[in-house]
């Protein structure tokens, strides 16, 4: 992990997506993504280190709950050997749909110091499955050395993404676009959004570049319809 860890302080070894990548090897996951808490948004994905965990992190945006997004709540380490197993209350439709994503286990470790929290490191594996001792301190320690650069105010070491980069951008603006169009909150728009793209299972991101473009006009929410429990087409 100390290698791992390294990468944070050498420009040109690949910045944040360089780290999960060798992250992910060094704690034998199959998807390993590092989410930032920002003001205003919630929890923003910053980097993937594949197409797996780009998918299990999309879907717990697209409806609002799961590991990732606890750990980033409470500030505690959320540890799941399997997720179908899990309480049928916890996480209901993450539950339902994760099996489309191909994710068993997932850990997530807050980055944060105290009372300050900065987003969440998030291991996925396609198999039921606990990690070592080992595996859990290399977490802690690459989350630790995360949540240092992130505060150092340093951010080339990371290559931190301007604001219109993020991967949820669009989402925003549709969500703005919602919420002055409807003439409800910014968080009931999104709760919108995130009923419609679960009802139609699609990406949330796709029905918001439609919102964006005018190819779609959502309209005001629906009985049954503000949350994504709202039961597909």
């Amino acid at each position: 992990m100390a290698k791992t860890v390294s990468l944070l302080q050498v420009k040109g070894a690949g910045g944040i997506t360089g780290v999960v990548q060798a992250g992910c090897e060094v704690l034998n996951a199959d998807g390993l993504a590092v989410s930032l808490l920002v003001p205003g948004i919630g929890l923003e994905p910053e980097a993937f280190s594949n197409g797996l965990a780009q998918a299990f992190g999309d879907l717990q945006f697209t409806l609002g709950e799961g590991p990732s997004v606890d750990a980033a709540r409470t500030g505690r380490v959320v540890s799941v050997g399997d997720l179908v197993r899990e309480p049928g209350d916890r996480w209901p439709l993450l539950v339902r749909e994760v099996a489309a994503v191909r994710v068993r286990s997932v850990f997530c470790f807050p980055l944060a110091i105290g009372a300050i929290r900065v987003g969440v490191l998030t291991a996925t594996r396609r198999q039921v499955s606990a990690l070592t001792r080992q595996q859990s301190d290399d977490a802690l320690a690459l989350g630790a050395a995360l949540t240092h650069s992130y505060l150092s105010g340093e951010p080339d070491r990371l290559h931190l993404p301007p604001y219109d980069d993020f991967h949820h951008t669009v989402v925003h603006q549709a969500t703005g676009m919602l919420s002055v169009q409807l003439q409800v909150p910014l968080a009931q728009a999104l709760l919108r959004l995130r009923a419609h793209a679960y009802a139609k299972n699609r990406p949330i991101t796709d029905i918001a570049q439609d919102v964006v473009d005018r190819r779609l006009r959502l309209s005001p929410p629906i009985d049954g319809e503000s949350t994504p429990s709202a039961d597909k087409d």
